[in-house]
């Protein structure tokens, strides 16, 4: 898929995932450590690959959800998306990430709240590009 950016993040690491992530705004400037259940030091203070994608996919799909919401005129206050990314062994002897997203749309029907999801799953650049790639289960909610 060809696109037209108009936009492009910059970020760069070094020393993999023990090392250091900086944005070319200098905003982000953070310290890697491999979690201990991965075997990895778990430095305090420290963030992961995994957080930074869980940041970044609940942050996206939240702004589809607007998108998707806009487009049925319906009004949301108060959403929550927590992404939780999982990391583990895959079939073929390498490594892949699987992730949960959990969606609060309080204040709505479920079947309603469901449908915004759906709708903002197949508009979220995130999930487009995890679409056939990744595990990616849906969890909806209408908690106040």
């Amino acid at each position: 898929m060809k696109i037209e950016k108009i936009f492009t993040a910059q970020a760069l690491a070094k020393g993999g995932r023990d090392g250091q992530i900086t944005s070319n705004n200098q905003v982000l400037d953070l310290v890697l450590s491999t979690p201990k259940e991965m075997g990895g030091p778990g430095k305090a203070g420290s963030t992961n690959p995994e957080q930074l994608f869980a940041a970044g996919y609940a942050a996206c799909f939240e702004g589809a959800l607007g998108v998707a919401a806009r487009q049925a005129k319906v009004r949301l206050d108060n959403v929550t998306v927590e992404a939780l990314i999982g990391f583990g062994k895959a079939e073929d002897g390498g490594f892949g990430i699987s992730a949960d997203l959990h969606v609060n749309l309080p204040g709505i029907e479920q079947k309603q709240a469901e449908e915004l999801v759906e709708a903002a799953h197949g508009i979220c650049p995130y999930s487009r590009a995890t679409k056939g790639n990744i595990e990616v289960n849906l969890t909806t909610t209408t908690n106040a």
